[in-house]
């Protein structure tokens, strides 16, 4: 049996621009919410500073990362700049103070956080601008951390499935060094831990999951749902997927942390 997916169509359909990307969650919340995965403790662990009692969710989403901090009885402040994002955020997270804001205008008080973390959102960021406003509302001694959730490609399955969600992407992997150097030097040298893990879902949601991509949400409909009916009949043919009701999907949290230093203040 034939695993393989249809081929790409060729198309001259111009692409969205990085801001058009990045603003095109909100239509797609409810799915992002249902589907999108959470990510292990061990790296919320390895991001936190010991004793932190305020953190900031940046960029929070649907409140992914935010419900894991919640559970742990911290003070948490999700900044969000999406209507649609941040609906589904107050109503899963009823614990978190949510505020609308970006990454570049944060609406808290200088050192008011014991941490900031970045979940799955720092290639959207003016880093510019983002990085020394980050320092601003940082605690000296305070932490960001930032993280993503990277699939496994090794994996045959999650390969095909990553090359149908990126055919025609104009953007490049995401998951790189958080550039900091060169920057703002408020911060110490960035360290880097990966953490394996498997988020389990029902293999119907695979699709779901590929049309929350920005890079699927921008497309013209047909263009679209060409990308998601190559997603259906991998889960239907491939050996490791047919048949299945319910699959593990394998991530790398990929995490990095760097802690503010007394420079700034000093300064």
């Amino acid at each position: 049996m034939s695993t393989a997916a249809p081929p790409e169509p060729p198309s001259s359909t111009p692409r969205a621009s990085h801001a058009e990307r990045a603003s095109s969650f909100g239509a797609g919340a409810d799915d992002y919410r249902a589907v999108r995965p959470s990510y292990p403790d061990a790296a919320i662990d390895w991001m936190l500073p010991a004793g932190a009692c305020h953190v900031l969710d940046l960029a929070a989403g649907t409140g992914k990362l935010t419900e894991k901090l919640v559970a742990r009885g911290l003070h948490v402040t999700a900044v969000e700049p999406s209507d649609g994002m941040r609906a589904q955020l107050k109503d899963a997270v009823p614990g978190a103070h949510v505020l609308p804001g970006t990454a570049e205008r944060i609406p808290l008080e200088d050192g008011s956080v014991d941490a900031v973390l970045v979940a799955q959102a720092w290639h959207w960021f003016d880093v510019a601008t983002a990085v020394p406003e980050i320092a601003r509302v940082l605690r000296p001694g305070g932490r960001l951390g930032v993280v993503w959730n990277v699939r496994d490609h090794t994996v045959d399955w999650v390969e095909r499935f990553t090359e149908i969600i990126h055919r025609g992407d104009s953007l490049e992997p995401v998951h790189r060094t958080p550039q900091l150097d060169g920057v703002d030097e408020s911060f110490t040298p960035l360290e880097h831990a990966t953490f394996d893990w498997a988020d389990h879902l029902p293999a119907a949601s695979l699709r779901t999951l590929a049309a929350t991509r920005s890079h699927l949400l921008t497309l013209p409909p047909a263009e679209r749902d060409e990308l998601l009916d190559a997603v259906d009949h991998l889960a239907a043919t491939h050996p490791a997927l047919a048949g299945l009701t319910e699959v593990d999907l394998p991530y790398r949290a990929e995490c990095w942390r760097a802690d503010r230093t007394d420079r700034a203040v000093d300064e």
